[in-house]
């Protein structure tokens, strides 16, 4: 399914979002990102603005209506030591996520794909999943990471650094698709190097990285971007289109014992 324009829950009334979740088989698109540093040269909001872009483009593919973008995240790991960083703690965020998911089932969604774009959500945003699909029992919910949509958007993401942020990948999107949070003449000498190589414990970015970045932003290029976000659109509206015909390989009821019937 293509349409000119995305369908944006916010842009809805009342009376049209029924036919619009009927559309796409009461599917809905939740993007989630976070407020923090992104180095000297990328802006703070990087994250949710990528998480938004993308789901935007991604809806005008396949109908499915996006659900207003959830501007905060577990950011707890890039410290106090850089301005600029909102976060949430992971238990706040999986609640966030499990309300506002239950609210979007009792306005008809039963198909919920969350798409985050900031790394230390997966946690959190799994644990929303799981709350979801306990509580109703008729809902399905996917978690999809941005940077993990497919296999080349995957390698892009890690080429110059596996604990990346603020990288390459990430600088050439945003000289793409959100010219205004990127700061060109910081760029050059914004690369510091990945320091987590071989460690036993996870550490907080303030021992990792000198001034908030990790990996090679130096170089990022327009056209790089614009590549990376057109595979990233492609391949999460490939997966958000089979997530619309997918049924449960068995129906049985999750509040269903399997010694109710002697099974």
């Amino acid at each position: 399914m293509s349409t000119n324009a995305g369908v944006m829950w916010s842009e809805r009334t009342w009376e049209e979002i029924p036919a619009d979740l009927g559309a796409v088989a009461r599917a809905a698109i939740l993007p989630v990102g976070a407020t923090e540093q992104h180095g000297p040269h990328l802006g703070c909001g990087m994250d949710f603005v990528l998480a938004d872009l993308l789901t935007r483009e991604v809806s005008k593919h396949v109908g499915v209506p996006v659900l207003p973008v959830l501007p905060y995240g577990c950011s707890l790991g890039h410290s106090r030591r850089w301005p600029g960083t909102i976060a949430l703690d992971p238990v706040l965020l999986t609640t966030l996520c499990s309300q506002i998911g239950t609210q979007a089932y009792a306005s008809g969604v039963r198909r919920l794909f969350i798409i985050n774009s900031h790394v230390t959500n997966a946690a959190p945003l799994r644990c929303a999943l799981e709350n979801l699909r306990a509580t109703h029992d008729d809902m399905m919910v996917a978690l999809i990471n941005t940077a993990h949509v497919s296999e080349r958007v995957r390698k892009a993401h890690f080429q110059d650094a596996e604990d990346w942020h603020a990288n390459r990948a990430e600088t050439a999107l945003m000289q793409a698709v959100a010219p205004s949070l990127v700061r060109e003449k910081r760029i050059a000498d914004a690369d510091d190097e990945d320091r987590t190589q071989g460690l036993v414990f996870s550490h907080p970015v303030n021992r990792t990285s000198l001034n908030g970045v990790t990996g090679q932003p130096s170089a990022a290029t327009k056209a790089e971007g614009e590549e990376l976000f057109r595979w990233m659109v492609e391949d999460l509206a490939a997966l958000i289109c089979r997530g619309l015909s997918e049924e449960p390989p068995l129906q049985h009821s999750y509040n269903e014992s399997a010694f109710a019937n002697g099974s």
